[in-house]
């Protein structure tokens, strides 16, 4: 059955939402949008560049004084209109999310509902900040701190998640009282459009949102504007580092970075092991792997280790890989054929180098599916934790499985990484399991399932290590976006 085309007529046209309009004419040279599924161009996009961002940055400023002064109930009310219109728009969003990047539009209405769930949480949040008594000793004094929002928070988002992503690092932002400019990945430049001009009906002041479609260059261009008073990163570790040292020479200005994992899901003999193997192996494969948090590195008990690889196998017949307009399919293409090629090419030195026995997949689906970007979901059995396949993120369908002997083993080897996300524990011992969940190195842990499609919004989501240092969700991610200011009257 030959891929469904994509609906072309349902694109809006590709550019940047700046103050109160959409520029299509942008400074930042072009880029051939191509749809995953079937490898066929949709749109050429104008990208934003250096201009741009001198644009937007200027519309966020202007921007400040009216969101942050804003009476509360007035932007609360604000979010949950947003909302609304996410959940009203939800169908068109979810194709032009799987033209985007690919992504099944089953998977992607959960994301825009997760979206909306998101701005409903925080709207209940904006008047939980400002601030609190403090005691003076030894002065005699009445003091109290005030929380207040940094001002423009440049924020950059990756590809796999075109409508939750940018909501989920928006919410806690302008919650705060912030106003934001984003830079959204070339490779989803239709979404973009879209939620500004959704911004911009929910009656979001004109400069509050800004969304570049946007070339690298005008990331950095970003980072380093001196009107850019905190940065919030999504996405590679890598990518990371360069903007750290920008933000460090611009500023220096603080950077908020939530970045990969390499997370380990544990598998203890008690578990249940056909909903242990059903969740290890289908989760990892939710959005082709393309997800931080995804647990890619399987440990499994010696005792059940070879029974479990066996079902493992089994199930991976099981996830539906296909057209990503069919609501049936639960797996479509990667992004785009440079991440393809990519990780073909680490899977290729897995089995060159031996990193690990590779039990299925492990290559490029042809067929109907030859013109995308589809790989077979791939499974490693036997892999040493001290390899490449095991330390590094794939950030892809791929899933490697490491044998532990006992609790101490299984903690060595989970610990023994540079990321330090999220870790899932399937086991039927509750000692056990709150154990494991204080010495894993790891900012969180799921025990015997992970609730939800998304993160929940009222709980701080974040890493350790190599995964970052921001937390958003709950009232620690709006706190994550203001700053501190005392004040105090001396009373003698």
């Amino acid at each position: 059955m030959a891929m469904t085309e994509a609906p072309l007529d349902l694109l809006p046209t590709p550019g940047s939402v700046i103050g109160d309009r959409v520029v299509t004419d942008a400074s930042g040279g072009e880029y051939r949008h191509i749809y995953a599924a079937t490898g066929r161009p949709t749109r050429t996009v104008a990208l934003a560049g250096v201009r741009e961002v001198e644009m937007a940055v200027r519309a966020a400023r202007a921007a400040f004084p009216v969101w942050s002064s804003m009476r509360r109930d007035h932007r609360r009310r604000l979010f949950l209109r947003f909302a609304e219109l996410l959940r009203r728009d939800a169908q068109l969003l979810n194709v032009l999310t799987t033209i985007d990047a690919g992504v099944p539009v089953a998977a992607a209405n959960l994301a825009t509902l997760d979206a909306a769930e998101w701005f409903e949480y925080h709207a209940g949040c904006i008047d939980r900040i400002g601030g609190e008594l403090r005691p003076t000793w030894p002065l005699n004094a009445h003091a109290y701190t005030l929380e207040e929002p940094y001002g423009v928070v440049a924020a950059i988002t990756p590809f796999n998640s075109p409508v939750f992503a940018p909501c989920m690092m928006m919410a806690p932002v302008l919650a705060a009282g912030n106003t934001v400019v984003m830079k959204l990945s070339r490779s989803t430049p239709f979404v973009a459009v879209r939620l500004g001009q959704l911004f911009l009906e929910a009656g979001f002041p004109p400069g509050t949102v800004n969304l570049l479609a946007a070339a690298p260059a005008a990331g950095e261009a970003l980072v380093r504007h001196p009107d850019v008073d905190k940065v919030f990163f999504e996405g590679a570790t890598a990518t990371a580092k360069s903007i750290l040292v920008a933000a460090a020479e611009s500023g220096p200005k603080p950077v908020a970075l939530e970045l990969g994992g390499k997370s380990p899901s544990f598998v203890f003999a008690d578990a249940d092991l056909e909903r242990a193997v059903a969740f290890t192996v289908i989760g990892g494969f939710s959005l082709g792997g393309q997800a931080c948090a995804a647990g890619s590195r399987l440990l499994v008990q010696a005792s059940i280790y070879d029974e479990f690889v066996e079902r493992a196998q089994a199930v991976i017949g099981r996830v539906e890989v296909g057209d990503p307009l069919l609501e049936s399919t639960t797996m479509g293409p990667l992004v785009n054929e440079r991440e393809c090629q990519r990780i073909q090419g680490l899977i290729a030195r897995a089995v060159h180098e031996r990193q690990g026995r590779l039990v299925a997949g492990g290559e490029r689906l042809g067929g109907e599916f030859a013109d995308g970007c589809f790989l077979a979901p791939t499974l490693f059995a036997d892999v040493d934790n001290a390899t490449l396949l095991a330390q590094e993120e794939v950030f892809g369908p791929v899933l490697c499985i490491i044998r532990f002997d006992d609790e101490e083993d299984a903690i060595r080897i989970a610990n023994d990484s540079p990321y330090g996300l999220s870790a899932y524990i399937q086991t039927n011992d509750l000692r056990r399991a709150h154990r494991l969940a204080q010495r894993i190195e790891a900012g969180m842990v799921n025990i015997n399932g992970f609730q939800g499609s998304a993160p929940c919004p009222s709980l701080p989501f974040g890493g350790v290590k190599r995964s970052g240092n921001n937390r958003v969700g709950g009232i620690e991610g709006i706190r994550e976006f203001t700053r501190t200011k005392v004040v105090t009257i001396v009373l003698d």
